[in-house]
C-alpha cells in the first residue's frame, strides 16, 4: 500500500478539488460520501440548521445554482463554475444591473498577488460579493454590469461525518479535519485525504490496543457542535489528539502545540518531527488557528496538537486559488502520512514498562548478546541495557526513549524482545 499511497491520496484530492464546499450544503455532502466510499465505516450526520451548540448555533444551509457577472462587453467573468473561489461563500441572491462603481463595492481582490483569486466568505452577515484577480479587476472598464447570483439561504441542515475504529481500550486517538472550504488544495484536501489514508491504515491492522475517532467536520461550528454532542466521551477517553490540515507540500514542516503544551499528543509528535524532520518549525498556541482553538479551549482541554508541513496563514498561496493541485504532490502527501503513522506506532506501544529481575538479566542465555562483534551491535545491547534500566513501571516508552536518546520507533522492536523473552513486563497502559 505504502508504495502507491501518495499517488492514491493525490488522486481523491484531484476528485474532490473541483467540488464547491462551504459551511453548509450539497458539496459538503458530495465530499462527505466520496470519503465513505473509501472509509466504509464514516458515518454522515445532518443537523437542522439552528441547533444549538454551546454560545452558537448551526446555520442556514448554503447552496449556490449559478452566479457570474456580465460585463458591458457581453462578457462572462467570475463565473463560480469555472472557480467556486470567484464568488463570496454565503453571498445571498442578486439579479440585478449596476455601474462599475457600485459593483467595485462589492468586489475583492489582491494586489499584491495580482494572478490570485482570494477566498473571501461571510458566513453570519448578509452580503454578496465577487472574488476576481487583481490583473482582470484593473482591466475593468466603465459601464453597466449585469450581476447574476442564484443562491438559495435557507433553514436546511449542517453536514458532517465521523469514524470511530475501536481497539481493545478505550482510551482514543482524535483526528479533526475539515470539510468546508472551496477549491484549495492544501487548506483544504490535504488534510481529509491523509485522514482517510490513516483510517484505512488503521482499519486493515491486525491488532489495535488504542481506539480511534476520526471527526470531518465544517471548520468552527462544526467542530463546536461535534465537541458539544460528544463533550463527556472526549473528556474522558481522548488521550492524544491531532488536527490534520496543510499536509500536503514539501516545504518545512511545522507543530502548533496544545494550550498546556505538554500532553501526550505534544510530547509524540515534538519526538517524531525532532527525530525524523529536525528542522521543522514549532509554533505555541498563541499561533492557532484551525479546530485546534475548539478542542483544547477551556472546559473543554482536549490533547489536541497539529503537526503540518507549510502552516496555514504562513504561505503565500494560503487562502487563494494560488493553493492548487500543483501546491501538494504525491510526495508531500506520502511523507505525511508517514510522520503521522510514526506518532501512532509509538502512541500503540507506549506502556510503562518494568524489568522482570533485580540487576541486569543474563542476555547470552537467551540469544540477546551478539557473539559477533558488528559495526551495530554494540548499539543494540546498549539500547537492550538501557531500556531495562529506566523500565521502573513510572516512565513510560517515550519517555524512556527521550532519556535514553534513541528514536522510539527504533526502540519499538527492542521493547518487543523484552517482552517475549520475560524480561519485561507491562505495569499499565500510558
Amino acid at each position: 500500500m505504502d508504495s502507491t499511497i501518495g499517488e492514491q491520496m493525490y488522486g481523491w484530492a484531484k476528485d474532490l478539488f473541483p467540488i464547491p464546499r462551504s459551511l453548509t450544503g450539497d458539496g459538503v455532502r458530495d465530499t462527505l460520501h466520496y470519503l465513505q466510499e473509501r472509509i466504509p465505516q464514516l458515518e454522515i450526520h445532518e443537523v437542522p440548521s439552528h441547533t444549538p451548540a454551546f454560545d452558537w448555533s448551526t446555520p442556514d444551509e448554503w447552496n449556490v445554482d449559478e452566479a457570474y457577472i456580465i460585463t458591458p462587453d457581453g462578457e462572462k467573468i467570475a463565473d463560480y463554475h469555472d472557480h467556486n473561489l470567484h464568488l463570496v461563500g454565503y453571498s445571498v441572491p442578486v439579479e440585478k444591473t449596476m455601474s462599475l462603481e457600485t459593483l467595485q463595492e462589492h468586489l475583492h481582490s489582491i494586489p499584491e498577488q495580482p494572478t490570485a483569486i482570494p477566498y473571501v466568505t461571510s458566513y453570519y452577515q448578509r452580503r454578496w460579493g465577487f472574488c476576481l484577480t487583481h490583473r482582470q479587476r484593473e482591466a475593468l472598464v466603465p459601464g453597466e454590469y449585469r450581476v447574476v447570483i442564484r443562491s438559495r439561504i435557507e433553514p436546511g441542515y449542517m453536514t458532517y461525518g465521523d469514524a470511530v475504529l475501536p481497539g481493545r481500550q478505550r482510551d482514543e486517538v482524535l483526528f479533526s479535519t475539515y470539510v468546508c472550504h472551496p477549491s484549495m488544495a492544501n487548506n483544504e484536501l490535504s488534510g481529509p485525504v491523509i485522514a482517510t489514508a490513516l483510517a484505512r491504515w488503521l482499519h486493515e491492522l491486525d491488532d489495535r490496543r488504542l481506539t480511534y475517532r476520526f471527526v470531518f467536520v465544517p471548520e468552527t461550528i462544526g467542530a463546536i457542535y461535534y465537541i458539544s454532542q460528544h463533550l463527556e466521551a472526549l473528556r474522558k477517553h481522548v488521550i492524544a489528539g491531532f488536527q490534520l490540515t496543510c499536509c500536503g507540500d514539501t516545504r518545512t514542516y511545522s507543530m502548533i502545540h496544545s494550550r498546556r503544551g505538554n500532553t501526550l499528543a505534544d510530547r509524540v509528535a515534538r519526538h517524531v518531527m525532532q527525530r525524523h524532520t529536525p528542522e521543522f518549525e514549532t509554533y505555541s498556541f498563541l499561533d492557532r488557528g484551525s479546530d485546534e482553538r475548539q478542542f483544547c479551549s477551556p472546559g473543554v482541554d482536549l490533547p489536541v496538537v497539529s503537526i503540518m508541513r507549510s502552516k496555514y496563514r504562513e504561505y503565500p498561496e494560503y487562502h487563494t486559488s494560488l493553493d492548487d493541485l500543483s501546491l501538494i504532490s504525491p510526495r508531500g502527501l506520502h511523507e505525511s502520512l508517514q510522520l503521522y503513522k510514526r506518532c501512532l506506532r509509538i502512541l500503540e506501544k507506549n506502556h510503562r514498562p518494568q524489568a522482570c529481575f533485580p540487576c541486569e538479566p543474563q542476555l547470552g542465555r537467551r540469544g540477546l548478546y551478539p557473539t559477533l562483534s558488528t559495526r551495530n551491535s554494540g548499539q543494540t545491547v546498549r539500547n537492550i541495557k538501557n531500556l531495562l534500566t529506566y523500565a521502573d513501571g513510572t516512565r513510560d516508552l517515550l519517555e524512556i526513549a527521550e532519556t535514553i536518546d534513541v528514536a522510539c520507533v527504533d526502540l519499538l522492536e527492542t521493547f518487543e524482545t523484552l517482552l517475549d523473552n520475560n524480561l519485561l513486563q507491562i505495569n499499565e497502559p500510558a
